[in-house]
């Protein structure tokens, strides 16, 4: 059995996809997907055993230039990809318009989808041949199981949902010389950063630990913040920029995570590691950490500063997870 998923974006959407397709490959077995993915996040489906082609596709880029030549020569390659094959299932998880109207239309085979009440825009489910009811009061990894099991005709487990990607990296990961911790400082919006000032007085409250810091960023302004952060401090390192895999493969040698809101933060959770994220204005919800030893600090004033550099020391402490140990 061959299936196209459509999930195509944020990170944290495409991860929560992924222990659906562990669900789907146990209960069928030789069931095989493709997936369509935003290019910035096309080495994630190919991280799960069960995927044999990841078809990137840039809607976020080509808005900006839609009907110019070399738009539209991608456009039509793109096209031409997603049709090449005809699918038993094709699975919409995206919900969205977008997804459904430029996405799954154009692919070939049974298209699946969230019904008119399920949908985050219900005009997305008058794209698919089957609409399916997933109760929204539950997590998006729950709710992506549901859709796949109604979708291909299987009972979801009871079981907690599996990413399967772990292994991928720790397989060929030489074990670090030392024990270290991620701190992933970097989020999209302002009001989601924990200050600076805090961020410094964990490092510092580290120190005597002996345990080493990895600072991982993206953008310019981030690799700032870093040095900025790991100034004066020889237990912290400044990352080199990496790929996504690479950061991955960081994250998943840690001996533990200290995050904001962010999409390394699920990438984290996908990855087994404990990690600790901190919430301020956002609401995690149904959208927080999901995995083993995910935990959340939130708080309660909805200010990112009130959640103190003493309270994630302590946690780490208490959790052990600041002792010289064999990862």
């Amino acid at each position: 059995m061959r299936v196209l998923i459509v999930k195509t974006s944020s990170m944290g959407d495409v991860l929560h996809t992924l222990p659906a397709l562990t669900d789907a490959a146990h209960a069928i077995p030789g069931i095989r997907f493709d997936w369509v993915v935003e290019e910035g996040f096309a080495q994630i489906p190919a991280w799960h055993k069960a995927v044999d082609r990841a078809i990137p596709v840039a809607i976020r880029r080509w808005r900006k230039a839609w009907f110019s030549a070399p738009v539209r020569a991608e456009r039509k390659a793109f096209r031409e990809a997603v049709r090449a094959q005809r699918y038993d299932a094709i699975i919409d998880a995206q919900g969205l318009i977008k997804s459904a109207a430029l996405v799954t239309r154009q692919a070939r085979g049974v298209k699946h989808g969230l019904d008119w009440h399920s949908a985050r825009e219900p005009l997305a489910s008058l794209f698919y041949n089957r609409r399916h009811h997933i109760a929204k009061e539950q997590h998006a990894v729950e709710r992506i199981r549901e859709l796949f099991a109604k979708s291909l005709g299987y009972q979801k487990p009871d079981a907690a949902g599996d990413y399967a990607i772990a292994q991928h990296f720790l397989h060929d990961a030489a074990s670090p010389v030392e024990p270290y911790l991620v701190f992933l400082h970097a989020t999209t919006r302002d009001e989601k950063h924990w200050p600076e000032s805090d961020w410094r007085k964990l490092i510092e409250l580290m120190q005597p630990t002996g345990i080493h810091i990895k600072l991982p960023w993206g953008a310019q302004h981030e690799h700032q913040r870093a040095v900025r952060l790991a100034a004066g401090f020889s237990h912290v390192e400044v990352l080199p920029k990496l790929t996504l895999a690479e950061v991955a493969a960081q994250l998943a040698g840690a001996q533990a995570v200290v995050s904001v809101d962010t999409g390394l933060s699920h990438l984290t959770a996908a990855l087994d590691r404990p990690n600790i994220t901190l919430f301020g204005p956002t609401d995690p919800g149904l959208i927080g950490g999901y995995g083993k030893n995910q935990h959340q600090m939130v708080s309660p004033t909805k200010r990112m500063g009130d959640i103190t550099a003493d309270e994630i020391f302590t946690f780490l402490q208490d959790n052990q997870l600041l002792s010289n140990r064999d990862i």
